[in-house]
């Protein structure tokens, strides 16, 4: 069995299956696609899941794949054993509906017989107790010894998850020898020690499984094989786990070399060295994968991750961000197999040495509070840090508190994690009644208000409609009838949009046969629609029959910023990638501000390849149907969707002709065209990886150009421009003006600058062997330096102070000769004199120097001493 690298071993694996008639896909992003059921792709056939259940046509019936995974659930256990990783690669060959378990055992086991030269003497097969079919292939028609096929129950050989495809499994172990075992004579394969690795799983899905036992053939049988690549690299290098495989080792020894540790000297250092070394392979694939540090979802996990690591480095003594510079070992190890990572090898390390910085600005004192908390629970003999203190570092310092819970495991100390989700909620809570503008509103009210059916909103098809007055709450108190002031009222039904989803709250009238109302705002709390209201006239009564009519115009120009906002996140992620992901939204009557994930502003290219594609897309003018139906179907249709949103058991869907879908509550136009135009305004930053855009459409476009041509005339005007396509040319010309202005200024001031210099050193007086020029001019600072130098160049035997004020401070300028400097004059200690009697100070070289001071009164007296002191 020869020796072969980690990347050697995959391309083996995948060009073997290639060779049989499959498929070579590339890994799938570790970001599930339309799948919801799962935060991160953690299995070779995760991704392929609805090729098996038959709702997509595989690309071939014959596939084969290496797939980038992410397992979390043992994250606390990484580092502390060597068999705990959160990334991993699996190798697979898929059959759906053509070969089964006789292709399927006889190219595994040619595989690693033949292409890799493993000694069949010490392979295993492992079969469901009940599976003739496959005990009998690997005993007849491969050749293993009955003693070497081991049987085992449903609990390790039966593959199956709820109802639906399931089936056997069969194994294939590797004997790593007696020195990984337990003693037993009975060890095999199914035995709990370390001797015999798996290294091949071949599931046959063969069965339905109706959810209550019974199982039936199934028409179009399947092939799912799962091995992991960094296993069958231990076994083919020979070593005993994964930290010691060739591409992972050196990442591992590049971690010592910053650190000065030598692995396997220190239990403590090792645990560390093992967290850095796979959570930065983690890291960069997931980022790489377009995945953003957050506090929610899949981001959170990837945030946890570098700052796991970034922790880990400071108890090895690593006081400088250095996960960043890591990146490079990863990415050059991993290059092969996915050249991606060259690409985007300055956007990985941008990303983690942003996250790692924030980290090291918080850290330090998360973690000097978080001592301060475990001292007191021990010196308290309770063990157990209150909730209230977890949340506050949470919530204050951005101390998460996953870290938290490590950090005081390590201590042999609890966290009151129930209390601390409590918290968590009530918080959520709060942001949730201020979002509804009823935060203030007393317990009574809010009783009051969750006491009132659901409005029925009718606003998606309706402008106006008939309604019923439900409720008259004026300032936290609930009324019969109100004739004047604003107040907040409830309808049974209404055509009002309420605040949510980034759309702002629909304003318009209500009127009734006694009172006419402005609606200024509408909101919602648990679907109670809150109208914010304001009396026009009369008396209005609570069971009043009214009619509710929206502002129609400010409602279009509402759903044409919506849609644009639809329009736009599809354009970005074309231009810019797949990683990009709304990160906030607001749209009302003037602009679309949208808010996406991405690290780097956006070129004048960029934006406007994203501006073209959006008007592309208006004037295809795509017709805009909205959907209402399961959140699973939505899937199913590819909706995108706010990641860590809540969705009800129906959803609505807004599709835009073929080229965006997503779910979305607000309203929008029937068809692009009715945008008119899109334009963006502005591109700015928000916060590390948040990008922000604001643009306009139809009318509000007009109005831009119609500012940006009033702009344009009056520039003209002001130039003198005949016309404003002349602008250009004029202002080239009134710069060519201004350059020759300029140069005759300057000439002006060169002549007068000598004027200013003969008139002055005619004043020179002869003390010793310098002469000496101490003068007040009218002068600013920069031209006394200039009027400085000139004479230092002109007169080699003359000290020269010159003196200004301007607004009560005073400034000098002082040089000396080269003869002067030779016979002991020094510039700098002459101006620090005398600025420091003047209540300043400055200094400077012997030839030249200069000074400040603040007190005006005092500069004759100091010009008066400079005789003195040279």
């Amino acid at each position: 069995m020869k020796w072969t690298g980690l990347n050697e071993l995959r391309e083996k694996y995948l060009s073997f299956f290639e060779s049989k008639g499959h498929l070579r896909l590339k890994s799938f992003s570790l970001v599930p696609n339309n799948d919801k059921s799962l935060l991160l792709i953690n299995s070779g056939m995760a991704p392929m899941k609805k090729f098996f259940t038959g709702e997509v046509t595989p690309p071939r019936n014959r596939v084969t794949t290496c797939q980038k995974c992410i397992r979390t659930p043992d994250l606390d256990r990484v580092g502390i054993t060597a068999r705990h990783g959160t990334y991993f690669e699996m190798l697979g060959n898929f059959s759906f509906g053509d070969y089964f378990k006789k292709e399927a055992i006889t190219w595994a086991w040619e595989f690693l017989t033949e292409t890799l030269e493993m000694p069949k003497e010490l392979l295993w097969p492992s079969v469901y107790e009940k599976d003739d079919e496959a005990y009998d292939l690997w005993k007849n028609m491969i050749g293993v010894p009955e003693e070497r096929i081991v049987r085992l129950g449903k609990e390790d050989n039966f593959w199956e998850h709820g109802s639906g495809p399931c089936g056997p499994c069969s194994e294939i172990y590797f004997d790593r020898g007696e020195k990984y075992g337990c003693g037993s004579p009975d060890c095999k394969p199914g035995c709990d020690c370390d001797r015999y690795m798996e290294i091949w799983n071949n599931v046959f899905s063969q069965f339905n499984n109706d959810g209550n036992g019974n199982y039936t053939e199934l028409a179009h049988k399947n092939i799912d094989t799962g091995m992991g690549l960094e296993r069958l690299a231990c076994v083919m290098q020979g070593v005993d786990n994964m930290f010691e495989v060739d591409t992972i080792r050196r990442i591992l020894d590049t971690v010592c070399g910053v650190a000065n540790k030598k692995y396997g000297e220190n239990e403590k250092d090792d645990i560390s060295i093992r967290v850095i070394t796979d959570h930065i392979r983690s890291s960069v694939f997931m980022i790489s994968d377009g995945i953003l540090p957050s506090n929610e979802g899949r981001g959170y996990v990837l945030r946890r991750i570098i700052r796991r690591a970034a922790r880990h480095s400071k108890l090895l003594g690593i006081n400088h961000a250095f996960l960043s510079d890591l990146c490079d070992v990863v990415i050059e190890e991993n290059s092969a197999g996915y050249p991606e990572l060259l690409e985007k090898k300055d956007y990985i390390k941008k990303i983690i040495s942003v996250e790692e910085e924030k980290f090291d600005s918080t850290i330090d004192t998360g973690l000097s509070i978080l001592s301060g908390y475990m001292e007191e629970a021990e010196n308290n003999n309770s063990k157990i840090i209150p909730g209230e203190d977890v949340f506050k570092l949470y919530d204050t310092f951005g101390f998460p508190i996953d870290l938290t819970r490590e950090i005081a495991k390590e201590k042999g100390i609890e966290i009151d994690e129930n209390k601390f989700l409590e918290l968590m909620k009530e918080q959520k809570e709060r942001a949730r009644n201020a979002r509804a503008n009823i935060s203030g509103w007393s317990g009574a009210s809010k009783t009051f208000l969750n006491s009132l059916p659901k409005t029925e909103f009718v606003g998606y098809t309706e402008n106006a409609c008939t309604c019923n007055v439900k409720a008259i709450i004026d300032e936290d108190k609930e009324l019969h009838e109100i004739s004047e002031g604003e107040f907040s009222l409830v309808l049974d039904r209404t055509p009002f949009y309420a605040e949510s989803g980034g759309q702002v709250g629909d304003s318009g009238n209500i009127v009734t046969d006694k009172a006419t109302v402005s609606v200024i705002d509408t909101k919602k709390a648990d679907g109670v629609f809150i109208h914010i209201c304001k009396m026009e006239s009369g008396t209005l009564c609570v069971s009043d029959e009214a009619k509710a009519q929206i502002d129609g115009t400010r409602r279009k120009a509402i759903a044409r910023n919506h849609s644009a906002a639809h329009l736009l996140q599809a354009a970005l992620r074309e231009v810019l990638g797949t990683h990009v992901e709304q990160a906030g939204s607001y749209v009302d009557e003037n602009y679309v501000r949208f808010d996406f994930t991405h690290f780097s502003a956006m070129t004048k290219e960029e934006l406007a390849a994203v501006e073209a594609k959006v008007n592309k897309q208006i004037l295809n003018a795509l017709d805009v149907n909205t959907i209402e139906t399961d959140l699973e179907s939505a899937k199913k249709m590819g909706a995108m969707a706010l990641f860590g949103e809540k969705y009800g058991n129906t959803v609505r869907v807004v599709k835009m002709g073929g080229y965006s879908t997503e779910l979305c509550g607000g309203t929008h136009v029937d068809n692009t065209s009715k945008l008119g135009l899109f334009k963006i305004v502005s591109e700015s930053s928000v916060a590390a990886g948040v990008r922000r855009i604001f643009g306009i459409t139809g009318t509000g476009v007009l109005s831009f150009i119609d500012e940006k041509q009033k702009l344009i005339e009056n520039t003209a005007s002001e130039l003198k421009a005949a016309n404003p396509e002349d602008i250009a040319k004029r202002a080239s010309q009134l710069q060519d003006e201004i350059r020759a202005l300029k140069r005759n200024l300057d000439e002006l001031n060169e002549k007068l600058s000598s004027s200013d210099a003969k008139s002055l050193i005619d004043k020179a007086e002869t003390v010793g062997n310098k002469r000496v020029l101490c003068a007040k001019v009218d002068m600013k600072a920069d031209a006394m330096r200039t009027l400085c130098d000139k004479f230092k160049a002109e007169y080699p035997d003359l000290v020269a102070v010159l003196a200004s004020v301007s607004d009560g401070k005073v400034n000098f300028a002082v040089s000396c000769g080269k003869d002067a400097v030779a016979n002991g004059a020094n510039a700098g200690k002459i101006v620090k004199e005398i600025a420091t009697m003047c209540g300043g100070g400055g200094g400077g070289r012997p030839d030249s120097a200069s000074a400040g001071g603040k007190d005006a009164s005092k500069l004759d007296e100091a010009l008066s001493k400079v005789k003195d002191l040279i």
